[in-house]
């Protein structure tokens, strides 16, 4: 997903800083990460607090295999459907990875 793509989904949050990272994008808000793009698909931060929210709307937790073989839970997940189209709903979710960065420290 280009910049432009990325500035309009987290327009609902504010501006966003967009840095390279382990070969996705991680995408940052008032210097903290809330998301990041692997694959093209942008996914969210969420915590303990919030996770149920995303698995509730259909979401997916990103998880990979790892060193051993066993799968790795990230704090990030996809972003729900309804989201992409229509605007208010797609601010709710990133405003939810904000706070979840928030918590984090």
């Amino acid at each position: 997903m280009d910049a432009a793509g990325i500035e309009e989904m987290f327009q609902g949050l504010g501006p966003v800083t967009i840095k390279r990272m382990f070969g996705g994008k991680g995408i940052y808000h008032l210097g903290r990460i809330v998301a990041v793009e692997v694959g093209g698909e942008v996914l969210l931060k969420a915590d303990g607090e919030s996770s149920p929210e995303f698995a509730a709307a259909g979401s997916s937790q990103w998880v990979y295999e790892g060193k051993k073989g066993n799968p790795v839970k990230m704090p990030y997940w996809s972003i729900p459907e309804a989201a992409y189209d229509d605007p208010d709903e797609m601010a709710k979710w990133v405003r939810l990875a904000y706070e979840a960065s928030l918590r984090a420290e």
